[in-house]
Order: structure tokens, then C-alpha cells, then sequence
């Protein structure tokens, strides 16, 4: 959850920030966002492997029975809050209303993103809504992982994969517009 919520916090006013950085020409726009993603994904990263070795070495939890799949999942994660990141950062260079909206709306949007239930849990047509939602897929890929045939996970891949391309496209193209309109300050 604190990846995809945590990315765009990073990214929102970065490239504000760091315009005396835009006056190096080998420095483009799209370089401010990769940094500030990179440094944000390797913290959450390690957190999150340091925080399972460490239950996983006192026996409060289990390994995972798939780490490949946790790995998947986190990178679909990943994925998605980098787009949605990169795209939220352009749009708030060219308006600070969504620097005002982020932040209430990820709080609203945590108790939908799927870490706080379990699909499989819900009636029919709660599923049928909650499944519309990019972040379920992503954490059930990664609760079965851990959990494998102890809990039934509902995902679809070829939902989150073409939504996360979709959303990098139109995140890259915000980039885009927004480099050739920035002025180095």
C-alpha cells in the first residue's frame, strides 16, 4: 500500500523543486521523477524484505510458498504507483490543485486498494466492484505468494498489465508536454 500511495507523493511538486537542476542539459524532466521513484521503491523495498526476514526469523509469519510471485506483485505494484506517480507529477506543475487532491484521495483510496480485505471474502457483487480497482489485482498477486492455497486469491493479470501500460503511456506523454513548457528557474 505504501508504495503506490507513497510514489506520487514523491513526484508531486518534484519538478518545482529541482528546476535549477533543468538548466545541466543532459538533465531532462522524466530524469527528476526516475530519481525521486527509485529512491522511494528501493526504501519500501527494503522495508518490506528487512520486515519478512524479520518475522519470518522470529516465526510470526511463514516464508512465502512462491517468492517469485511476491516479486511479481510488488513489481506490478511497483509498476503502477511509478505511472501513476510520473503522471500525477507532471499534472501538478501545471496545476497545484493536485497537489490538494493527492493527498485526501489516497486516504480515501487505501481502504479500497486491497490491502485492507481479501477479495474472496466479499459477496458477489462487492467483488464484481472491487475488481475494477488496479491495486486489488496487484496485492492479491502478492497474498498468493505468501499464502499459496491457504487463502483463494482473485486476480486477473490481464487486467493490471494492459492497465499499467495504458496509464505509463498516458504518464509518459504528460512528461512529455510538460518538459517542452518547463522553464529553468
Amino acid at each position: 500500500m505504501l508504495l503506490w500511495r507513497n510514489m506520487p507523493g514523491r513526484c508531486i511538486g518534484a519538478l518545482q523543486n529541482n528546476l535549477a537542476l533543468m538548466y545541466h542539459r543532459n538533465i531532462q524532466v522524466g530524469d527528476i521523477y526516475v530519481a525521486r521513484l527509485m529512491i522511494e521503491f528501493g526504501g519500501a523495498t527494503i522495508s518490506f524484505a528487512s520486515l519478512a526476514v524479520l518475522f519470518i526469523a522470529i516465526e510470526w509469519m511463514e516464508p512465502p510458498e512462491d517468492f517469485l510471485r511476491v516479486a511479481a506483485g510488488w513489481l506490478l505494484l511497483a509498476w503502477f504507483g511509478g505511472a501513476l506517480a510520473m503522471m500525477l507529477g507532471a499534472a501538478s506543475h501545471m496545476s497545484e490543485l493536485v497537489d490538494k487532491l493527492w493527498h485526501p484521495a489516497s486516504y480515501l483510496l487505501f481502504p479500497l486498494s486491497g490491502a485492507a480485505f481479501i477479495v474472496a471474502a466479499l459477496p458477489p457483487f462487492a467483488q464484481d466492484i472491487v475488481l475494477w480497482i488496479p491495486t486489488v489485482h496487484g496485492i492479491e498477486y502478492l497474498r498468493e505468494g505468501f499464502f499459496g492455497t491457504r487463502a483463494r486469491a482473485i486476480y486477473d493479470l490481464g487486467y493490471i498489465i494492459p492497465f499499467n501500460l495504458v496509464l505509463t503511456l498516458i504518464a509518459l506523454i504528460a512528461v512529455r508536454y510538460v518538459s517542452r513548457r518547463v522553464v529553468p528557474g
